[in-house]
């Protein structure tokens, strides 16, 4: 047998039990918990301390007493270890005693299954063990059949659910609102979706003989919507009406259009339709149109309230008089928005933004012939692109894109905690030090110190993990930062005194005009960099 590994052996003797010390390489060192463990199952008493220093201070060939008393001879003993997920065990050999007797694969077969091993037990790993015994070793002695994870029912949708294309700009500079490819008229017999349906997966069995059951996967039945129909196999969807079709909270919305030939006012009152409308001249003062779909206006929307499931679109736009309201769970498109409130879960694109409060999950863009913003805030998510940004007279103008605080709350945590965790490694790596240093002089430690080395040593094995970690998930957050912190606020044109930039909660005040510029956040700091 050539053992590679640092091991112990029982010998018994005329005056006593002893335990033999076999040395091994640096990285197979003997570890007292293991003896600590190991004796107490063979029932041999011990001073628990002495051998602890003995361990402690093991180079090579030592030889401790245990006990006065002649052990009975002891044969080769096999450890099993079951993971707590039961998909694998490992097993750990200990020698017999001096011509003690040797496990033989049917033994080594019986305490497997005596230990609950009843699936996956690896013969060639068994074999490997009769061929070259090593002991004190990790064999991976037993393994899991996987299980094999289905796949979730699928969608194809034969329509654009894409709502962040924007429109077209001309060659003049001006926005084209005659070509809107966020809207999606349907035919009457128009396909709209297929399902692929679920694939199943199938069990595993873990080294107890017990199934592992695969991921549940996600099965769908499709049901006909408004509007709609279904094809024999129940995996086609069809739309049974001319109309526009949109996407709404996972669910297939057809809707036949409110087509309103001339204004919103005391000819029509107000408007609450569950799909689109299309007002075909303009909304006028005090009214308010709500659509579960689109909301299309040909004219002009003066202080009136506009609630749309899906996309608004003004082909002029909206002249608030501090009281006109705009919020679309889809994007905002529209001419201009003057002494309005808007507010969109998509982007908003315009030509002039005058003394609004305008936010956006999405961009916010106010380019084109004209492209200014003056007075008033504009928040978004992502980016704001302006032409003209403030005014001569010093307007105050807010600019704000916004971040995801969660990401930045878990960053901060972690580099409130990283010192500390660095000193306290610090700590542990000194305490070992001195120990060693001593034990290398030849002064033999006590026991409550040997306690201490071996505790600080398992300390400073946990806290370099940890700090591994740490490292790991801060450059992580600093990644999803970066990407966050990608946005900006690009002017195409001059920004004046008076307009303030907010970035990821940093504030910026223009204090001089600034011309083709992009505003970007950088490490704690706004700066300027060219367009």
């Amino acid at each position: 047998m050539s053992n590679k590994n640092a091991y112990f052996q029982l010998q018994s003797r005329s005056d006593g039990t002893y335990l033999l010390l076999y040395p091994g390489s640096e990285q197979n060192k003997l570890v007292f918990r293991e003896i600590d463990e190991y004796l107490p199952v063979k029932q041999i008493e011990y001073d628990k301390e002495n051998l602890m220093r003995a361990v402690s201070n093991f180079v090579g060939g030592t030889s401790i007493k245990l006990t006065g008393k002649p052990h009975a001879k002891e044969k080769e003993y096999l450890y099993v270890q079951i993971s707590e997920d039961k998909r694998k065990a490992i097993a750990r050999f200990y020698p017999p005693m001096e011509n003690g007797a040797l496990l033989t694969k049917a033994e080594i077969v019986s305490e497997l299954v005596r230990a609950g091993i009843k699936f996956g037990a690896k013969e060639k790993v068994i074999d490997q063990f009769l061929e070259n015994r090593q002991y004190c070793y990790t064999y991976l002695i037993a393994e899991a059949m996987p299980q094999v994870d289905g796949k979730n029912a699928v969608f194809t949708y034969h329509f654009n659910t894409d709502l962040s294309r924007k429109p077209k700009l001309n060659v003049d500079g001006s926005v084209d609102f005659h070509q809107l490819e966020t809207i999606c008229p349907v035919r009457e017999g128009d396909k709209l979706l297929t399902l692929t349906p679920a694939v199943m997966g199938k069990p595993g069995i873990d080294v107890t003989g017990r199934p592992i059951a695969p991921a549940t996967v996600k099965k769908v039945t499709l049901r006909p919507e408004k509007n709609t129909c279904l094809s024999e196999d129940g995996l086609e969807m069809y739309t049974t009406v001319d109309g526009l079709v949109s996407l709404i909270a996972g669910k297939i919305f057809v809707s036949n259009i409110y087509d309103v030939p001339a204004n919103v006012d005391t000819s029509t009152g107000d408007i609450k339709f569950p799909g689109s409308v299309i007002v075909h001249g303009n909304v006028i003062t005090g009214f308010s149109v709500e659509a579960e779909g689109d909301i299309i206006v040909d004219g002009v929307v003066e202080g009136a309230s506009l609630k749309a499931g899906g996309q608004i679109v003004l082909k002029r736009g909206i002249q608030g008089m501090g009281r006109g309201i705009l919020e679309a769970k889809g994007n905002i498109i529209t001419k201009f928005i003057e002494n309005a409130t808007v507010k969109s879960d998509g982007y908003v694109s315009t030509e002039a933004i005058l003394h609004s409060n305008v936010a956006a999950k999405g961009d916010v863009t106010a380019t084109g012939r004209k492209g200014f913003v003056v007075g008033g805030s504009i928040r978004s998510g992502n980016c704001i692109s302006v032409r003209t940004a403030g005014s001569t007279m010093g307007t105050t103008t807010i600019l704000e894109i916004g971040a995801d605080p969660v990401y930045m709350e878990e960053f901060q945590k972690i580099n409130d905690e990283f010192p500390l965790l660095e000193e306290e490694l610090e700590k542990a790596t000194q305490t070992i030090g001195i120990l060693t240093r001593r034990m290398k002089t030849g002064e033999r430690l006590s026991a409550d110190k040997i306690a201490k080395l071996e505790e600080a040593r398992e300390t400073k094995e946990r806290l370099e993990k940890q700090v591994q970690y740490m490292l790991s998930r801060m450059d992580d957050l600093e990644e999803i930062a970066s990407m966050q912190s990608g946005g900006c606020i690009r002017v195409s044109g001059v920004i004046y005194p008076g307009c303030k930039v907010m970035i990821y909660n940093t504030p910026y005040h223009i204090r001089s005009e600034m011309k083709y510029c992009r505003l970007i956040k950088e490490h704690a700091d706004v700066r300027m960099v060219e367009y």
